[in-house]
């Protein structure tokens, strides 16, 4: 793992403190956490400012609409980002962090073309479109058909847990185009616009009270060849693409939130007096360690994929991806129950940030293939165990 900076990357670093320094203070206040079309307005705004500035897609592919940079460049992006509380990509997600890198691998040119520099720019929000009430842990068992007509696919059936369904432009989809029981082998990755005939979003309230999820209702909706990612019954590969860049990259930059808001939260242990308490130093202690060693494993991947990007491979994280999820989510938790000794009764303000933020966290052993089905990758892919039974 080379964890030296070149004299053009601490380049870099300076340039981009020094346009956050002079960026941030003009940004508006941020709109409320219910009020999810000025929360998109807001995040398309400080998108679009990335983009103008020459932050965005820092690591994407230059005939993809970024810039080309190794891995490594975008990491010191997220450290400085972060450092500085400048806003997350939020309604963003979906489409910087693994629609948008997935098309950039596995689309046509002319799909490139189409959909990257609209996410880029902040002009076009995704979501993700991947499970069903009844196919969560166990994708590769979802019913939502697709059937060819003519030039188009008609789609019919419904997906839960989409995340920003309600304000977005286009989903990632995930159906099936092959006989009912043919399990991953029968899947087929498309993206489907949002405004289709045949689209319902009925949004899903949260623990934590927000609407960032939706169930989402497929009528017959159309969706042309042209927007098939991959070949046709190759949904299950594509996805896996997919998944390994919401695994192995899009959690990055929280890592680095993370521990600053371990750093908050020794300073609030001090300031009422919790911070006497030893066995509750030990704890924050070994989550600070916890953290950097998460930041390191981060490192550590980001080398993997600019070694195989400098041997001509394609750079989609390898199932190292799923070590650094299923640890990270749960150090997630850790910390936020930590957060709750410290804050004592003000945890359980339903208003209070702690409060959210536990709530939140709660998600992050689920989200993204939960704990046990990163468990099941690790052994089988990464420690050659055989598969269970």
């Amino acid at each position: 793992m080379d964890l030296d900076r070149t004299a053009e990357e601490e380049e870099f670093r300076r340039g981009l403190r020094a346009w956050l320094d002079a960026t941030l203070p003009k940004l508006p206040p941020k709109p409320s956490p219910d009020d999810w079309p000025a929360r998109r307005a807001y995040d398309c705004a400080w998108q679009r400012a990335l983009y103008d500035a020459g932050y965005a897609g820092l690591h994407w592919p230059a005939d993809a609409g970024g810039r080309g940079a190794l891995p490594g460049k975008h990491l010191i992006f997220l450290e400085e980002t972060e450092r500085a509380g400048a806003p997350y990509v939020g309604a963003n997600f979906v489409g910087l962090l693994h629609a948008g890198p997935t098309i950039a691998t596995e689309g046509t040119a002319a799909q490139r073309a189409r959909w990257l520099p609209p996410i880029l720019r902040g002009e076009e929000v995704w979501c993700q479109g991947f499970s069903e009430p009844d196919a969560g842990s166990d994708l590769a068992s979802l019913r939502t058909r697709a059937v060819r007509d003519g030039d188009a696919y008609v789609v019919t059936g419904s997906k839960i847990w989409t995340s920003h369904a309600e304000v977005a432009d286009w989903c990632e989809l995930l159906v099936r185009t092959g006989p009912p029981d043919s399990g991953r082998r029968g899947l087929t990755w498309l993206a489907l616009s949002m405004d289709a005939p045949g689209v319902t979003v009925r949004p899903l309230r949260t623990l934590a009270g927000s609407a960032e999820f939706a169930e989402v209702f497929l009528d017959g909706a159309r969706v042309p060849l042209s927007h098939r990612v991959g070949a046709e019954n190759d949904g299950w590969r594509v996805t896996m693409v997919t998944l390994s860049y919401e695994r192995g990259t899009a959690f990055a930059g929280e890592v680095v939130a993370c521990r600053r808001t371990l750093v908050r939260l020794a300073r609030a242990a001090r300031e009422n007096g919790r911070w006497d308490d030893p066995a509750l130093r030990r704890r924050l202690g070994r989550l600070n360690a916890e953290f950097g060693a998460l930041w390191r494993l981060v490192q550590w991947n980001t080398s993997e994929v600019e070694a195989a990007l400098r041997a001509g491979g394609d750079g989609v994280p390898g199932a190292g991806s799923s070590v650094f999820k299923l640890r990270y989510s749960h150090a997630r938790q850790e910390l936020y129950d930590a957060a709750a000794d410290v804050m004592g009764p003000l945890s359980l303000d339903a208003d209070h940030e702690w409060t959210t933020g536990r709530l939140t966290s709660l998600a992050y052993t689920i989200a993204a293939g939960t704990s046990q089905i990163q468990r099941n990758i690790i052994a089988e892919r990464v420690l050659g165990l055989p598969k269970g039974r």
